[in-house]
């Protein structure tokens, strides 16, 4: 070794070992054994390198090589699949990775043997797949491949052949039921059964309706009927009885005499006061109500209370559509620890596994969700532009347009009144305004007849494209079927009767992208986060930019292949491999 070379004399204990001198070895006291690298002799028990680092090895070339230079590494990264050794050059002390050859631990406790090796060896990284980037329990709680999932996305968006892709590539996906009638819910999950049956996982959505609970019970009752096994609670801000009656029908005990649920429950939570009631065990209350009912049995009560209402949270960060905006950064340790804190408390059999969602449209924002301790990762806004998703084509468009800053807040139809909001592609579209424009108007007057003139002449033009009355028949006619009990309050009451009209405008708002009403295209309500986005620059210049080519497996499979990229270089680099920025930009590509 070059005499000039510094080895670094530190590590964890303090001074371990000195600059080899011209002509002579490293020395530190009270040790005996040495081995010998390039004619600088240095003692086995003690090596440490300018980074701390022990050498645990030889590794010799043979076959394979060693990787210096910038270039070269980021081949040695994208070759993740392999494992990869942390080399020292005895000449340069620069530390590479060495790929192939052939490893061997330095020999002996004892003793006086020198050996002389090809590269002092710091490190062994094992092979790395995408597959293993999440919770292994994850994968086989669910009968999955990969720790992905497509979330659902209200009115089918999250179709039914969304949901068949992703159980083929073993994934998971969950039908976007929100905001549709039971009867179409009923067809998808036939479609779906029929289609997977019990072969491959899927689930569908439940979207909280504060407005219309028998709607909630209704939903899950087909669920239950279909055997559908997972389900994805969306925008709850407390546990409903129709939750609690799914979660735990059917929990038995096995022949060990553990606990068993077949169905599973995945809620998407954006703050831990919510959390809370999902990793709880669900109220008393609510269990004899539902045994009163004859929806629970007395033995499935008793095993509910050593169970929380759902073993899968997906922390859902800056999300499309029902969203807090959190950071995920700040959101997912929070419940995490809430978390922990809950499974001590109530002394839980099984953890309960956080994956995460919100943001995610790289390999990066994936690779930090999966270094944060998500069991898996859940996606959505980006799913929305590929071909499988049930939006038009020139809604696709739109989307495949967006940029980071394109999104935006707009009143919720279905929590009108309570002034929630959604997140919505605001690039295109005059949606989100003209929304806040009917809600100022519901904040500011009691009933339709006291809107100044100019202003109602204005929605009606601008917006409704007809009278408020006519509004009003159509809506009338609507919940004739759908809810006569909203029509008898509407009487009663002209503020809920002006929700109801403006709401109409709402709900009509997100059907015009799906059916590709161009002449609506400005009223376009298309829900979506910054993770499109993020999304649409990473893919410039790539075969996914065109969204005809994004199918949401190609979509899946870059993610993750990318995320085990990042993850790779950031590993390197954590062990002092010069990694170049380069190395953490990972290129779209046709995979199979």
């Amino acid at each position: 070794m070059n005499s000039q070379f510094k080895c670094g004399a530190t590590s964890r204990d303090g001074p371990k070992i000195f600059a080899p001198l011209p002509g002579g070895p490293a020395v530190a006291n009270g040790a005996t054994q040495v081995v010998a690298c390039h004619g600088a002799v240095y003692l086995l028990e003690e090596v440490t390198l300018s980074i701390g680092l022990r050498v645990i090895g030889e590794w010799f070339a043979s076959s394979g090589a060693a990787h210096f230079t910038p270039d070269v590494l980021t081949q040695s990264i994208a070759a993740f699949r392999s494992p990869a050794y942390i080399v020292r050059n005895g000449t340069t002390g620069v530390v590479g990775v060495g790929m192939g050859g052939e490893f061997r631990m330095l020999s002996g406790a004892s003793g006086d043997t020198a050996q002389t090796f090809n590269f002092p060896c710091l490190a062994v990284l094992p092979a790395l797949y995408p597959e293993w980037l999440g919770d292994r329990a994850f994968l086989e709680a669910h009968g999955l491949r990969f720790p992905y999932v497509a979330g659902a996305m209200a009115r089918g968006i999250t179709s039914e052949a969304l949901v068949i892709e992703m159980a083929g590539a073993g994934m998971l996906g969950f039908f976007g039921a929100g905001g549709l009638s039971p009867a179409r819910v009923e067809q998808a999950l036939a479609t779906l059964q029929e289609t997977l049956a019990a072969t491959r996982p899927w689930g569908c959505n439940l979207i909280h309706s504060p407005q219309d609970p028998q709607l909630e019970s209704r939903v899950v009752s087909l669920l239950l009927n279909y055997d559908v096994r997972r389900l994805e609670a969306s925008a709850f801000m407390a546990l409903t009885p129709a939750v609690v009656r799914y979660a735990f029908r059917g929990v038995t005990r096995d022949a060990t005499g553990q606990i068993q649920r077949p169905n599973h429950v995945f809620a998407k939570i954006s703050r831990p006061e919510v959390a809370q009631h999902f990793m709880s065990p669900p109220p008393q209350a609510i269990l004899d109500a539902l045994v009163q009912a004859g929806d629970l049995t007395e033995e499935e009560v008793a095993l509910a209370q050593r169970l929380p209402v759902a073993e899968d949270i997906t922390v859902e960060s800056d999300s499309g559509g029902h969203t807090d905006n959190r950071p995920l950064g700040s959101l997912f340790p929070t419940l995490s620890q809430l978390r922990d804190d809950l499974v001590a408390r109530y002394d839980y059999a099984r953890p309960i596994r956080l994956g995460a969602a919100g943001g995610l449209g790289t390999p990066q924002s994936v690779a930090a969700a999966f270094a944060l301790g998500a069991a898996y990762v859940l996606t959505g806004s980006v799913n929305q532009s590929c071909r499988e998703a049930g939006v038009s084509d020139d809604a696709k468009a739109l989307l495949a347009q967006a940029e980071l800053a394109d999104m935006t807040m707009a009143p919720s139809a279905d929590m009108f009144e309570l002034g929630v909001k959604v997140q919505v592609l605001k690039r295109g579209t005059m949606f989100a305004s003209r929304a806040s424009t009917l809600y100022n108007l519901y904040t500011r007057f009691p009933s339709l007849d006291a809107i100044p003139a100019d202003d109602l002449a204005r929605i009606e033009k601008q917006l409704f494209r007809q009278s408020v009355g006519e509004v009003w028949d159509d809506t009338r006619e609507f919940f004739a079927v759908h809810g006569p009990h909203e029509i008898d309050r509407a009487e009663r009451d002209p503020k809920h009767k002006m929700a109801l009209v403006f709401r109409s405008y709402l709900g009509r708002s997100s059907r015009w992208p799906i059916d590709g009403d161009s002449d609506r295209r400005l009223d376009y309500q298309i829900w979506c986060g910054p993770a499109m986005g993020a999304f649409n620059a990473w893919v410039k210049g790539s075969f996914l930019e065109n969204p005809k080519n994004r199918t949401v497996v190609q979509v899946a499979l870059n993610l993750l292949e990318g995320a085990a990229c990042v993850t790779r270089a950031a590993q390197l680099r954590s062990y002092g491999v010069p990694i170049p920025a380069a190395a953490f930009a990972f290129r779209p590509r046709l995979l199979q």
